[in-house]
């Protein structure tokens, strides 16, 4: 697939940045209460520019707080600095890059993703998915697949209830889509891809290291959840999570994951991360060949 150059604005105003989910952001005291389900992370951030055609999003208050402390973070075209810094040259000026047991860099990044804020209150599927083809090349109209969605009271299914609806309910109210129905309509759009669950994070690391980022389905900005098992109508049963949201998880370290969230970008600790992704059982949508 082809790469779009995306243009990358950084800027030097360092924010204390609380949930981001399927609503819109607050700045929030370094005294502010900690999310109590899972380990404080610590987050950082650069904004990347908005795609023209995205309107702006109107300001809702969040429900859960969780306390980031912020860095600046840069993204650029360039090579990636952490694998730069980890490389090791050999004798004849080859250069070796560090890996661990399973053959994979020690750190990567993808550069590229300039992501938005979403539009709709529940729509963050769609402006991911928006975000996440442009990278590999293909124009998918925000609005447009919104509304392409098929509509179902199972997420595995359908989008659930309406995208205009208050963020943090779960089936059978309001609450999103998961990763299968997005992937069938990309599919319609011609865009390979793949639903997936159950992925483990050498998985995340492989998809990270061939350049090819990845959707990934987590409780808020990276934050804990409760699980529970819901039956749909048609007699399915289905893990949910109130504040079901996505992101695109776009580097790793050795202790970090790096992510998109809303057009910025965090670090959380690899085991706050996984915390997170692991409540809707490590669902996730990868590209396909």
């Amino acid at each position: 697939m082809s790469k779009h150059t995306l243009a990358s604005i950084g800027f030097s105003a360092v924010y204390l940045f609380i949930l981001s989910g399927c609503s819109s952001l607050t700045v929030v005291s370094a005294n502010a209460v900690t999310e109590t389900m899972t380990p404080e992370a610590t987050a950082t951030y650069t904004t990347s520019p908005l795609p023209t055609e995205t309107p702006k999003l109107p300001t809702a208050s969040p429900v859960i707080e969780a306390t980031l402390s912020a860095l600046t973070l840069t993204s650029t075209e360039t090579p990636d600095p952490m694998t730069i810094a980890n490389s090791i040259s050999e004798p004849g000026g080859k250069t070796v890059v560090p890996t661990d047991e399973n053959g994979l860099p020690l750190s990567h990044y993808v550069y590229g993703i300039a992501g938005h804020k979403q539009y709709f209150k529940l729509g963050c599927e769609a402006a991911v998915t928006h975000d996440w083809a442009w990278f590999f090349g293909y124009d998918i109209n925000e609005f447009e697949f919104q509304n392409r969605l098929p509509l179902s009271d199972n997420p595995e299914v359908g989008f659930v209830g309406s995208a205009n609806s208050k963020w943090g309910q779960a089936p059978p109210y309001a609450y999103g889509v998961h990763a299968a129905p997005v992937a069938q309509l990309l599919h319609e759009y011609g865009v390979p891809a793949i639903a997936v669950k159950e992925m483990s994070l050498t998985g995340l690391k492989q998809q990270i290291a061939a350049d090819r980022p990845v959707i990934a389905w987590v409780i808020g900005n990276v934050v804990g959840g409760i699980p529970y098992e819901y039956t749909a109508k048609d007699g399915q049963k289905v893990i949910v999570a109130a504040y079901e949201h996505v992101i695109i998880v776009t580097g790793y370290s050795e202790t970090h994951i790096r992510y998109n969230n809303n057009g910025k970008y965090f670090e959380a600790p690899t085991e706050v991360f996984m915390n997170s992704w692991k409540v809707l059982g490590n669902m996730a949508l990868i590209a396909g060949n």
